[in-house]
């Protein structure tokens, strides 16, 4: 069963719809240098399936290194609502503490992926 989600930043001034056909996919926190000092826990979205339905004008987006990745943040409160993924730039990561009626203390157990060391962009040979 499809689930259709609400996701906003803390001020309220920006709205995301995600519609995720089966519900929340790959939950991950990640050690890179922008997400360990974020700590957010993400899912991933296909780019198709996240709509910014309020405050498209507000986001601010953050690039850096291959500026493959695309960091959006409300501009009014801060908070980080999603990225497009460098990894698989089909996706959005998004930040789970911003869906509605979702309790973060739920996903304490989610483990690290080593963005720091080997990110599986990088060629590492």
């Amino acid at each position: 069963m499809t689930e259709v989600l609400v996701s906003s930043c803390h001020c309220g001034s920006v709205e995301l719809y995600l519609t995720l056909p089966d519900g929340l996919e790959e939950l991950r926190r990640c050690n890179c240098s922008i997400c360990s000092r974020k700590g957010a826990v993400v899912a991933s979205v296909k780019i198709e399936n996240l709509e910014i339905i309020k405050g498209k004008a507000v986001l601010t987006e953050y690039t850096f290194n291959t500026h493959t990745a695309k960091h959006y943040f409300c501009s009014i409160c801060g908070i980080y609502t999603h990225h497009r993924r460098r990894s698989d730039p089909t996706e959005y990561g998004v930040n789970i503490a911003c869906i509605e009626g979702l309790s973060i203390e739920d996903y304490l157990h989610i483990g690290y992926l080593d963005g720091k060391h080997a990110h599986p962009s990088d060629n590492i040979e």
